[in-house]
C-alpha cells in the first residue's frame, strides 16, 4: 500500500488526513454532487423563468445565462477543494487522475477569454458546455461509491417522471413548462418539454437513456429494465425526435440482435429471458396497432412528413461558405455577415450542425482546438466505463451531429456524462476497488 500511495505524484500537496485524492468524501460533497446531478436533470430554463431566471433568453443579467447546476458544481468543487487541505494540491490531485478533463476545462476556460475579448457570441455556452462536464468528471474522480449509486437512484427517478410527465402533456396537450426564449412561449408546438426543456433536447437525452438501460445499468433486473425501456420509448414519440427516434430503433435493434446472436453462439441462454423476449416479441406489434389506431404516431409521422424546412437547412449552411473568405473560414467571419447570409438563406431557426456552426461564428482554428479537447475527453470518460459504453457513444456522437448541440449553451454534455459515468459504472470487488482508490491513474 505504500508503494501505491508514494506513485502518487500528487500525495506531497494533500493536507494532513488527505493523503490522496481518491479517499472518502465529506458528506456535505457528497450530497452536493448528487444535488447537481438532480438540479441537472429536472430543472429546464421553463421552469426557471416562473422564478424569474432567464436562462434561455438572450436579453437579462447575464449572471443568468448559467445554469444552477454549473453555479452549485463550481461551489462543490471549490469546498471539496478546501476540505481536502490543500485546494492547489486537490487541483493537481484530481487533474493527475483525469488529465483530459482537465485540458478542456482550462482550454475552455482560455477560449472563454478570447470569446469575451473578440466580442463573440457563447460565452456563457463556454461554461455550461464545457467547463461544467469537465469539472463534473475531475470531482467524479474519487469514485466515492454511494455518491454514484444515489446518482444513479435520482437518474432513474427523474428520467421516469420526465418520461410520465412528457406522456401527460402529449394526451392532454398542454404543456407543464413550455420551452421559453426570452419569456415568449412557443405554444404552437406542442411537442412535449417535460423536465428538460426543448423537445430535442428531451428526445436526446432520452434516446442516450434508453440506450443505457439497454447495455449499461447492469444493476436492475430484466423486466425492469424492459419496462422502463417501454416508458422512454413511448415518451421519445411525444418528444417528436426525429432523429433520436430512428437511431433508438436502428442501434437498440442492432445491439440486441448482436447479443441473441451472441448468446446463441455461446450456447448460454437464459430460459426466463428467452421466453419474456418472445411474449414481447408478439406483444409489440399489437401494442403499436392499437396505439397507432387512437392516434398517438400522428404528430410524429407528420413531422417526418413535414419538417419546417429542418432538411433543407442542413443542405443550405454549406451554401454559407461560397460567401466567405479562407480568412475568415480559418478566425471567424464578421457576425453581423454570418446573421445576414443566415436570414437570407433561411437559416434563422439555426446551423443544424455543431462543427459547422462553431467554424461559422468562431473560426475553423477555434473549432479544431475544441475538437481536439472533446476528443481526448470522450475518450478518458469511454476509459472510465465498462465495455458496453461503445453503444452510448455511438448514439450520442451521431445525435451531436443531428442538431447545433454543443454549438449553442446548453447541458447536454454534463447530462451524457452522467448517464455514461452512473450507468456503465464497472463493477469492482472490495478489495480491488480500495486499491483503485490508490491508485492515481484509477
Amino acid at each position: 500500500m505504500a508503494a501505491i500511495r508514494t506513485a502518487n505524484p500528487a500525495a506531497g500537496w494533500a493536507g494532513p488526513g488527505q493523503a490522496r485524492a481518491g479517499s472518502s468524501v465529506d458528506w456535505l460533497t457528497s450530497f452536493g454532487l448528487v444535488t447537481v446531478v438532480a438540479l441537472l436533470f429536472a430543472i429546464s430554463g421553463g421552469m426557471l423563468w416562473l422564478v424569474g431566471y432567464n436562462y434561455d433568453g438572450l436579453t437579462g443579467n447575464p449572471a443568468t445565462k448559467i445554469h444552477p447546476s454549473t453555479y452549485l458544481l463550481i461551489l462543490v468543487f471549490a469546498w471539496r477543494a478546501c476540505t481536502f487541505g490543500n485546494p492547489v494540491g486537490y487541483m493537481v490531485a484530481v487533474a493527475d487522475r483525469r488529465p483530459a478533463s482537465a485540458l478542456m476545462a482550462v482550454m475552455s476556460i482560455v477560449l472563454l477569454v478570447v470569446v469575451i475579448a473578440r466580442q463573440r457570441p457563447g460565452m456563457a455556452g463556454m461554461i455550461d458546455t464545457f467547463v461544467a462536464p469537465a469539472l463534473l468528471v475531475m470531482m467524479l474522480a474519487e469514485e466515492n461509491e454511494k455518491t454514484f449509486a444515489r446518482m444513479q437512484t435520482v437518474v432513474h427517478a427523474i428520467m421516469t417522471v420526465n418520461a410520465l410527465l412528457a406522456l401527460f402533456e402529449f394526451a392532454t396537450k398542454t404543456l407543464i413548462f413550455p420551452y421559453r426564449l426570452d419569456g415568449e412561449a412557443f405554444m404552437t408546438d406542442l411537442r412535449s418539454t417535460a423536465l428538460q426543456g426543448h423537445p430535442l433536447s428531451n428526445a436526446t437525452v432520452t434516446s442516450i437513456y434508453v440506450l443505457a438501460l439497454l447495455s449499461g445499468s447492469k444493476s436492475l433486473s430484466m423486466p425492469l429494465r424492459l419496462g422502463m425501456i417501454g416508458l422512454q420509448c413511448a415518451a421519445l414519440v411525444a418528444f417528436g425526435g426525429r432523429s433520436a427516434m430512428v437511431l433508438t430503433i436502428v442501434l437498440g435493434g442492432c445491439y440486441l440482435l448482436i447479443q441473441g446472436l451472441r448468446g446463441l453462439r455461446t450456447g448460454r441462454v437464459n430460459l426466463l429471458g428467452a421466453a419474456l423476449g418472445l411474449i414481447l416479441a408478439a406483444l409489440v406489434p399489437v401494442v403499436i396497432a392499437v396505439a397507432a389506431s387512437y392516434g398517438f404516431f400522428d404528430a410524429l409521422l407528420e413531422r417526418f412528413v413535414s419538417d419546417s424546412g429542418s432538411a433543407n437547412a442542413r443542405v443550405e449552411m454549406f451554401d454559407l461558405f461560397n460567401h466567405l473568405e479562407l480568412r475568415d473560414v480559418i478566425v471567424g467571419p464578421d457576425i453581423d455577415l454570418i446573421e445576414s447570409l443566415r436570414r437570407i438563406s433561411g437559416l434563422e431557426q439555426g446551423i443544424e450542425n455543431p462543427i459547422i456552426r462553431t467554424v461559422l461564428y468562431q473560426g475553423a482554428f477555434f473549432t479544431l482546438l475544441l475538437f481536439v479537447g472533446f476528443a481526448l475527453f470522450m475518450h478518458e470518460v469511454a476509459r472510465r466505463c465498462h465495455a458496453g459504453i461503445w453503444l452510448l457513444m455511438l448514439g450520442w456522437l451521431i445525435l451531436l451531429n443531428t442538431s447545433e448541440s454543443l454549438a449553442s449553451k446548453t447541458t447536454l454534455m454534463t447530462k451524457f456524462v452522467v448517464i455514461a459515468l452512473v450507468l456503465y459504472r464497472p463493477v469492482r470487488g472490495g478489495v480491488r476497488q480500495k486499491v483503485r482508490g490508490l491508485n492515481p491513474r484509477s
